[in-house]
């Protein structure tokens, strides 16, 4: 199962986006697991998570959804800044 690190933006705070539950909500059920949070200590507006994935195209799917629009909307994420790395 593949690690990967997401990073992006977010325009409603940190303490927002660290409280959400929309996280869970959306990858809980794709699988995804042993999911931790970050936040830039130089620029709390730019954060990251990291988590296990087992399906990268079912992930990649579930962030064109609108269900994902929805999330990010809540959180403030920044969807054009959104940068994935992935374990190799």
């Amino acid at each position: 199962m593949p690690t990967i690190v997401a990073y992006h933006n977010i325009t409603k705070g940190a303490e927002h986006w660290l409280k959400s539950p929309k996280r869970k909500e959306l990858f809980g059920p794709l699988g995804v697991t042993n999911i931790r949070t970050f936040v830039d200590a130089q620029d709390p507006t730019r954060v990251a998570v990291l988590m296990d994935v087992p399906d990268m195209d079912v992930v990649k799917k579930a962030l064109e959804s609108t269900a994902a629009a929805e999330a990010m909307a809540y959180d403030g994420v920044v969807p054009e800044s959104i940068v994935i790395l992935v374990e190799s």
